[in-house]
């Protein structure tokens, strides 16, 4: 089929035909005949690169009424950069349609600017949840006849906490729109969100649900925790020409791992949520045009990002849930193109990656992490194929190849070539001397906290202290009862941290130390006194790793919540702790999941109040800047 047998309007047809689209994807092929004849609500499940844009784009610029100056579309996307970059294709697709008017509202820009836009009468708005909310509520955008929803990755909006902000902005609108959802992945809420907003809506999907692309290969390489940073370099040395994106957890592990990477001379920034827009636009444009090879991304801040000849998308750590690992994966293999999804994990996480190659039917494939030799040889014949492909300017050598050749005159060719090459790759043969084999062999696949590769090795049993006297070990004796006996040396620095999940969540000490000990960068550290209260709880933590207890803690969900720790302040937890000495007073107060989590409830003790960390200050809109802005 093509897009002439497609319905579009003339002036559709010839702007599809300047981008340079030929035939219509699968998605665009199903979904612009039923929004252009039949008028139905429609679920829509594709990955991302299949052309859901233009699916949903082109018939509704195509039905759009030019004598009036209402709002005739509106489109929600969960980003400020997803939302930019759907406004971009929309007036691309429109350009040669006269009278169109599209208007982008996002949070981190100036508010002031989008309420001209909006009252100059725009046919088409694309906002994301927050701010187009609040725009309607202050009366500025209308929606009330409004003949299109469109409520773009639909999945990621519910994950990232906008549910009651689309519940609102659907009930604004009118009874008798037809309403387009889509989505990556189905899970149960999407399904919900169908049956509330939607009229006997039509599935169509492109590829299996909760599925991959097709174009993209799936490898894992296993090494240890501590030497993941040094195995992402090499996957990077091995391919010289990647242009990829790395996906981190946290903020400040993007943040970190980027500066890394530009220190050792790669190609690479950072994009997350710290970001001013002006910084993030910046990034963002760099790494469309081709000047960024690598760009370190947490998960949200990649939403939108529109790139379809990305060679690789790569796993620094690996998500907590299915969705968000083919949401990632999604960012290459787009475009009818071949793409990798590269994993680097630690020897636990491979029981993970066997899990999701359960789920989505595909095989993964387990890589050894490159070693030097294979590293150099690549390198030295990539940068021989563009010796061999180099444009020679034979008119501007000309006046200089008789010095050249007179100074050359006393090597032979074989001399000439190593020189040659040396240039370039002494620094690579100098940085890998004597480097050392990363991998971890499968038999380790599932070691014990006392077995971890990255720890170091116990020595013999009769250079350690004797069973029956461990006052070597012990703490003085005040401490030594609030933490487990004494089992852990004396200078031990505890840091004691806060958790969003207490009794009513389940949480034990049990449950919490599995908790702990399951993540492989903390798993075996010495964990303190645990108080576990009604709404949240406290714990101690000690040794090297933790300060790194919030960051790798952070962002995990069990049963569908999403766990947030960060550090707690250090007072005393009073005399035993536990559930009948300090009772959370207005639990109403207490953080919630997913939510910032520093408003702490007041502790009370039986010495007196203790004012827990000062509330901060939230911002009057929800999308004024940073984290928020997102919104």
């Amino acid at each position: 089929m093509t897009f002439q047998e497609l319905g579009l309007s003339p002036a559709i047809l010839s702007a599809v035909t300047e981008l340079g689209f030929t035939q219509p994807t699968p998605i665009q092929e199903q979904i612009i005949p039923v929004l252009l004849e039949e008028g139905n609500d429609i679920v829509g499940l594709a990955q991302t690169g299949t052309g859901k844009t233009a699916a949903f784009g082109l018939p509704t610029i195509s039905k759009l009424d030019f004598s009036k100056n209402t709002v005739q579309a509106l489109i929600l996307a969960p980003t400020r950069e997803l939302c930019v970059q759907i406004t971009k294709d929309l007036e691309a697709y429109g350009k040669h349609t006269p009278g169109l008017k599209i208007v982008a509202v996002y949070g981190g820009a100036g508010m002031d600017g989008q309420i001209r836009s909006l009252r100059r009468g725009p046919h088409i708005v694309v906002g994301t949840p927050g701010r187009t909310l609040d725009f309607i509520r202050r009366g500025t955008l209308q929606v009330g006849e409004i003949d299109v929803l469109v409520l773009d990755e639909a999945d990621e909006m519910l994950k990232m906490g906008f549910q009651e902000d689309m519940d609102a902005i659907v009930d604004a609108t009118a009874p008798d729109r037809q309403t387009l959802l889509f989505s990556a992945t189905m899970p149960a809420e999407i399904q919900g969100m169908a049956k509330r907003y939607m009229k006997n809506p039509r599935e169509i999907s492109v590829g299996a649900k909760n599925s991959g692309s097709n174009n993209i290969e799936h490898w894992y390489y296993v090494c240890a925790v501590k030497d993941r940073y040094l195995a992402l370099k090499r996957i990077a040395d091995m391919h010289p020409e990647i242009y990829g994106i790395v996906f981190c957890k946290t903020r400040k592990e993007t943040q970190e791992i980027a500066e890394l990477l530009l220190a050792d001379h790669y190609n690479a920034d950072s994009l997350h949520g710290d970001l001013s827009q002006e910084r993030r636009d910046m990034v963002m444009n760099r790494f469309r045009s081709g000047h960024l090879q690598l760009l370190v991304a947490t998960d949200v801040a990649a939403r939108g990002l529109d790139v379809d000849n990305l060679t690789h998308v790569i796993h620094f750590r690996m998500p907590d849930n299915l969705d968000s690992y083919i949401h990632r994966s999604g960012r290459t293999g787009r475009a009818g193109k071949k793409g990798v999804s590269v994993a680097i994990v630690g020897p636990r996480d491979v029981r993970q990656i066997k899990m999701i190659e359960r789920q989505v039917g595909k095989q993964f494939i387990q890589k050894n992490v490159p070693g030097a030799d294979e590293i150099i040889g690549k390198q030295l014949f990539t940068f021989l194929d563009k010796v061999e492909k180099v444009e020679v300017q034979h008119k501007k050598l000309a006046p200089f190849l008789e010095g050249v050749y007179k100074k050359l005159a006393h090597m032979s060719r074989e001399d000439l070539l190593q020189h040659f090459i040396s240039i370039e790759f002494n620094r690579f043969i100098e940085y890998y001397r004597d480097s050392k084999d990363l991998n971890i062999g499968m038999a380790q696949e599932r070691p014990t906290k006392f077995e971890r590769s990255d720890r170091p090795e116990r020595g013999d049993r009769s250079e350690r202290p004797d069973r029956m006297d461990r006052s070597s070990d012990r703490g003085d004796s005040a401490g030594s009862k609030d933490r487990h006996s004494g089992r852990f040396a004396a200078d031990t620095k505890w840091k004691r941290v806060f958790i969003n999940l207490g009794h009513k969540h389940r949480l034990n000490p049990q449950r919490l130390m599995s908790l702990i000990n399951g993540t492989e960068s903390l798993g075996g550290v010495p964990i303190g006194r645990i108080e576990i209260l009604n709404n949240f709880s406290f714990f101690e933590i000690g040794g090297e790793t933790a300060e790194f207890a919030p960051s790798e803690l952070s962002g995990m969900q069990i049963g569908g919540v999403s766990i947030h720790v960060e550090p707690a302040d250090n007072k005393d937890f009073g005399d035993g702790g536990g559930r009948g000495k300090v009772k959370a007073q207005g639990v109403a107060g207490a953080p919630r999941f997913g939510g910032e989590g520093k408003d702490y409830t007041r502790l009370k003790k039986k010495d007196g109040p203790a004012k827990g960390p000062k509330k901060e200050k939230k911002p009057k809109s929800k999308e004024t800047s940073g984290a928020w802005g997102d919104r």
